[in-house]
This record gives C-alpha cells, sequence and structure tokens, in this order.
C-alpha cells in the first residue's frame, strides 16, 4: 500500500491482475460472455477497489467475477473460496456484538472486517446465487447481512450449504466458532 491511500504499490497490482486473470480463466463458468480485458480496465481504473480485491486476496478469499450488472455496467467480484476464508473466521457479527462480549473475546466482527476491506457481506440472496457456481462452505459457515429488527433483538444469520442445499441460520451476534467467517461482495464500475 502506499502511503495512507488504499491503493497497491505497481509490483502488487501486477501480481494480483495476474492472479485474477487466472481465476478469470479457470472458472469461465461463472461469468460466460465477459471479457477480461474491460473487466481489468476497470480495475486498473479502480485502485481502491484493486487494494479491496487484494485484501480479500490475503485473507484467502480467491475472489472472482460472478456477475455483470447490465445497468450499471459494474462487475461484481465475490469470494469463491471453497469454505469461508481462512483469515475471515472466529468473529463474531459486528462492533455491538463484539463490545458486548466480557470474556474471551474474538480478535474481531465481520462487519468491521467487511468495511476496512472495503468490501460488503453477502444477503442471504446473494449467498444463494454464489451457490450456482459451485458448492461453497460445505465445511464450514459464513455471516450474512442481518435484517434489523432481527439484529435489534439479538441475533444474526448465517448460511452453509449441507446436505447439496442452502441452509440458513441464526446465532447470537456474539458468538464465534472457528468455522465460521464471511464472504464479501465488491463491485467495480
Amino acid at each position: 500500500m502506499n502511503g495512507n491511500k488504499k491503493e497497491l504499490a505497481p509490483s502488487a497490482r501486477e501480481e494480483l491482475l495476474d492472479i485474477l486473470k487466472t481465476r478469470f480463466t479457470k472458472n469461465s463458468i461463472r461469468h460466460k460472455g465477459l471479457d477480461w480485458a474491460a473487466i481489468q480496465a476497470k480495475l486498473e481504473a479502480n485502485p481502491e477497489k484493486l487494494w479491496s480485491l487484494n485484501e480479500m486476496e490475503m485473507t484467502g478469499g480467491e475472489p472472482d467475477v460472478v456477475a455483470h450488472d447490465q445497468k450499471t455496467g459494474a462487475y461484481i467480484f465475490c469470494d469463491c473460496s471453497p469454505e469461508s476464508p481462512k483469515g475471515r473466521r472466529s468473529i463474531c457479527y459486528d462492533a455491538e456484538a463484539l463490545a458486548s462480549r466480557k470474556e474471551h473475546k474474538p480478535k474481531d466482527s465481520a462487519l468491521h472486517m467487511a468495511a476496512e476491506m472495503g468490501i460488503e457481506l453477502l444477503t442471504e440472496a446473494q449467498y444463494r446465487e454464489l451457490q450456482q457456481w459451485g458448492s461453497f462452505d460445505t465445511k464450514t459457515s459464513s455471516w450474512i447481512q442481518t435484517p434489523a429488527d432481527i439484529r435489534a433483538l439479538g441475533g444474526a444469520l448465517f448460511c452453509d450449504r449441507r446436505y447439496n442445499t442452502v441452509f440458513l441460520y441464526h446465532n447470537g451476534a456474539e458468538s464465534y466458532y472457528g468455522a465460521r467467517g464471511f464472504r464479501g461482495r465488491l463491485e467495480v464500475q
């Protein structure tokens, strides 16, 4: 990163673009009809988005393009690691949940980490859409965006895939487990 700006050094930028291009080519089923050159041009024009993608990569997310919004022109990247990203596990849901823990506090919260990385947690619908591209979270689970009314009562939502089915669950927002993290989403316009 250069100074205080969320921007990668040229060598790190090139390395990340190579990783993303290789993943894009290897997993073409996720983005049929999309052209890497157009995506790379948008990435190069948005250094902060490249920085966010690097954060996703460095925490084990294996980000890849999963959609193209025809209305806005945005390319949608999502964590496509087989399991919840290793560098984002053992965390509670949000800052309020983290503050409520008196003992054995986790290292961070999903919403805080996502904000720091410049990404968003998946919604339930986005999580289910991701599952059309593979079997994700068959041994782990991932926090997802939780509606305010559930969160106000102390709960938070997470999903996983078992028995070839995506399940939605609830837990106390302050809970954390070694096999639960979160998946992120990033729009690049």
